[in-house]
């Protein structure tokens, strides 16, 4: 075998092996996480470490490493003269940032964008959109509304992971630029989010041209003072520190949980604290956003906003109130974001999947919406219903706009009455994806998606579009793409897309 009739050349076996079972078991890719908001934008590269979790070619990898490779300066989100985002501007800077990290676009294996505030507005999302068109399939790009602002805010800053780690109850407020976003959190686990639009570019005022930038959360603050704002005009010092006084009272009233005041309810933009959320105790108060940069004494300059001030006012407030827990910093401001998407992390189906129309597979970038369910002995349907629609209401999803993927494990007795009672339960939450025969994803932690699927078709929805994964592991800020089926195994490949933050 050694006589080739072409030149050759001989590699030391051990390296070769060596690098063979390296790469069998390990993954290395370079990421970068973009994101655009209403007042800033910013983006970071990095470089993720997934390692197979087992020894069998089919264990799942997991991430072990991550690198930043490099960061971008804050961008104030460019805006033209009618109040949409300057896309080419955007694209410029996106575009620039390339170079300076020293990569080129085709060395970024997947990628994450993170839109909010004004970028998911329709006239803004779809230019935005097309600037990552080319690279459908290997980016995420998730619109968040607020409570997947809270959420990623959460993780982003480290505030999770912090009560994770000290196995503590806190409150992370993000104030950003137009709102601020609070997630109460306990364990690791997110409770309950709340958003109001407060923020520390509400009001921008230039030294000569007098304001030039007045959000309507900022009139209604002004208004329920009595000030007059105009473009143009001057805002007179001590009615700027009026407004400014009003609107961290308003930032502490939601960190006390107690219920809103009138001017509070026209400017929550989410539904108000869960009755009852006052009486918890708290360990800490962490903050996140761009005014935390100046809470914790990371930023001095200012931009003509009321950031700067806002940040001066709550920390008088805090400072007067020995009633607060401590306030922690959890590590991150305003970079809470992600550092990417880790792609390529695959699994394989079970074998006893249920797929109504196999022909329109495969799926691209569903986002995972995670139940916590708690499945007893006996199911109650009505329970998994509410779970449902309180999941999809955290995530931000119009029931019935777009394709569904629930994931939740399954445990006990595949009985028939446990099975419909959970299938009756998910239907229920979503009538208007079942009536307009979108797919309708299960991705179960178990083996019961043959089952569940048909129980679906047959005794509850027949018109339901029902893809029915069993064998697949996922958690909240996964994204997953479905690939056809593999015949003869009757199993297809789910690629997951796992958020990672800083």
């Amino acid at each position: 075998m050694h006589d080739l009739e072409f030149d050759h050349m001989h590699m030391e076996l051990g390296d070769e092996l060596n690098e063979v079972a390296w790469t069998t078991d390990n993954v290395e890719l370079t990421t970068v996480g973009i994101d655009i908001g209403s007042s800033t934008s910013h983006l970071m590269f990095a470089r993720v470490h997934l390692q197979r979790l087992g020894t069998a070619l089919s264990s799942r990898f997991v991430v072990v490493d991550r690198k930043v490779l490099w960061q971008s300066p804050i961008l104030l989100t460019p805006y033209l003269p009618d109040y949409t985002i300057d896309v080419d501007e955007l694209a410029g800077f996106i575009g620039s940032a390339y170079p300076y990290a020293g990569l080129e676009p085709a060395d970024v294996d997947s990628g994450a964008v993170i839109l909010t505030g004004e970028a998911i507005k329709r006239h803004n999302a779809r230019a935005i959109a097309d600037l990552f068109s080319e690279e459908a399939g290997r980016f995420v790009c998730a619109s968040a509304g607020h409570h997947m602002e809270c959420q990623l805010a959460a993780h982003g800053s480290g505030a999770v992971a912090l009560s994770r780690g000290h196995k503590a109850r806190l409150i992370n407020i993000d104030i950003g630029g137009g709102t601020t976003k609070l997630a109460l959190i306990e364990d690791g686990r997110l409770v309950a989010t709340l958003a109001i639009a407060v923020g520390g570019r509400l009001l921008v005022e230039d030294p000569k041209a007098g304001l030039t930038r007045i959000e309507d959360p900022a009139r209604e603050v002004a208004k329920s003072l009595g000030i007059e704002l105009a473009l143009g005009a001057p805002l007179a010092a001590q009615d700027r520190a009026r407004i400014i006084a009003r609107m961290a009272r308003l930032i502490m009233r939601m960190i006390d949980r107690r219920p809103p005041d009138e001017l509070a309810q026209r400017l929550l933009v989410t539904d108000a604290w869960p009755a009852g959320y006052a009486d918890l105790g708290l360990d800490a108060l962490t903050f996140s956003g761009g005014v935390a940069e100046y809470l914790y004494k990371r930023e001095k300059r200012q931009f003509g906003d009321l950031g700067f001030d806002l940040a001066h006012e709550l920390a008088h407030l805090l400072a007067q109130r020995r009633d607060l827990p401590p306030v922690w910093d959890p590590g991150q401001g305003i970079r809470a974001t992600v550092i990417g998407a880790a792609q390529f992390s695959v699994q394989i189906s079970g074998n006893t999947i249920s797929i109504a129309e196999p022909e329109q597979l495969p799926l691209q970038n569903l986002p995972v919406v995670a139940l916590p369910l708690e499945l007893g002995v006996t199911i109650d349907g009505a329970a998994v219903t509410a779970v449902a629609q309180r999941a999809l209401a955290q995530a931000d999803i119009e029931e019935g706009s777009a394709p569904v993927a629930f994931s939740f494990p399954w445990h006990g007795d595949p009985a028939h009455a446990r099975l419909h009672a959970l299938a009756a339960g998910i239907c229920a939450a979503v009538p208007r994806t079942i009536e307009a025969a979108l797919p309708l994803v299960l991705l179960i932690d178990g083996d019961v998606g043959m089952s569940l699927g048909r129980i679906i078709r047959n005794e509850i929805a027949p018109s339901a579009n029902v893809i029915a994964i069993d064998g697949v592991q996922l958690k909240q800020f996964d994204y997953v793409d479905i690939g056809r089926m593999i015949e003869i195994t009757n199993v297809v490949p789910v690629i997951i897309k796992s958020l990672l933050f800083k």
